[in-house]
């Protein structure tokens, strides 16, 4: 494992350009992550996840994707079911919390069946973050509600029924995007909200799911905590507040290094995500120009980063043999009442 760089790749279409396999044989990122761009066909996408873990030569790498529901789905119907968003279910629970929580199991056990039929086995699921008043709709009604034990609730049934599919989950955005009043994918969002508001309505879902293997960076600045850096790049968020006060000792992903809330070239943002204590940097859209900046600064996974990538790789375990289309049913019927 020694030669294993701490990063997590894309790449620019249905197929890998040779300079792409090249690249990944070179580099050897840990893992691999799929977009909207990446989605032709089911035999296509198999074809495709194959061929990334055979650029690295290494058949068990991590391939992801955002397979939400809702206006987060990567690959969409008809190709595989419209899933509802995240909100949807809330209200269920809203309404009847041991329905909510089914649900909440059932979608994601469903997405456990769609995804390894692909060979796909992580999905950026569940999101945690816990929207306020007029906050930026980047989150939305991607949240379970505006409850945060509503949202740790939601977000445990939902881990729960991916890896009992055999996949694992991996939290967003932590350590809470739900205050931003500006979308990070375009701007930085700065929250300037006392400790206290952030640790008895942000923190509480990252905090209950703290046992968890893998979450996801925020890329917002909290000011009460950072004034300067962006979470993701923030060695005094990451220490303080995600690996103590959250108490999560997983493995921490960035959000997508290219998103314009990080600032500086795709190079100078990699080494800033290292230094600030991500054990894993994520670069999404497959420009080959912005990799090649990437590859460069991203380290071989050791020390902790190592420790908490083999307890990743140690988590997954065998899907339950559970009955998809009775739970398909079960699912449909739920959503039909809802």
């Amino acid at each position: 494992m020694t030669d294993i760089k701490a990063m997590i790749l894309g790449c620019s279409g249905l197929t890998l350009t040779p300079e792409e396999i090249a690249l990944y044989k070179a580099e050897q990122p840990w893992g691999f992550i799929l977009f909207g761009r990446n989605i032709g066909d089911a035999l296509q996408i198999t074809d495709l996840v194959a061929s990334m873990r055979e650029a690295v030569g290494r058949p068990d790498a991590p391939v992801m994707i955002d397979q939400e529901g809702g206006r987060v789905q990567r690959i969409r119907a008809p190709l595989l079911q419209a899933y509802p968003n995240a909100q949807a279910l809330g209200e269920i629970y809203l309404r009847d919390k041991a329905q909510g929580l089914r649900a909440a199991w059932l979608m994601s056990r469903l997405h456990a069946f769609d995804l390894m039929t692909f060979g796909i086995n992580v999905d950026c699921l569940p999101v945690l973050d816990v929207p306020v008043e007029g906050a930026s709709n980047v989150i939305g009604n991607r949240a379970y509600g505006f409850d945060p034990l509503l949202v740790a609730d939601m977000g445990q049934a939902a881990a729960d029924g991916l890896k009992a599919g055999g996949m694992l989950p991996v939290m967003k955005h932590m350590p809470g995007h739900g205050r931003g009043m500006v979308d990070s994918h375009h701007e930085l969002p700065v929250v300037d909200v006392p400790l206290a508001d952030l640790d008895a309505h942000d923190f509480v879902p990252f905090k209950a799911l703290n046992k968890e293997l893998m979450a996801m960076s925020a890329h917002l600045v909290f000011t009460a905590i950072d004034a300067e850096r962006p979470a993701t790049t923030s060695r005094k968020v990451i220490d303080e507040i995600i690996r103590g006060t959250i108490g999560f000792d997983g493995l921490l992903i960035s959000d997508d290094s290219s998103m314009n809330a990080l600032k500086g070239t795709l190079g100078e943002r990699a080494a800033n995500i290292v230094a600030g204590g991500c054990d894993i940097v994520l670069h999404c859209n497959g420009v080959m120009s912005e990799m090649l900046e990437v590859v460069k600064e991203v380290p071989v996974l050791s020390g902790k980063a190592l420790e908490r990538v083999r307890a990743v790789e140690a988590g997954f375990t065998a899907a339950d043999g559970a009955d998809e289309a009775a739970l398909r049913d079960e699912f449909n019927a739920m959503l039909t009442v809802a």
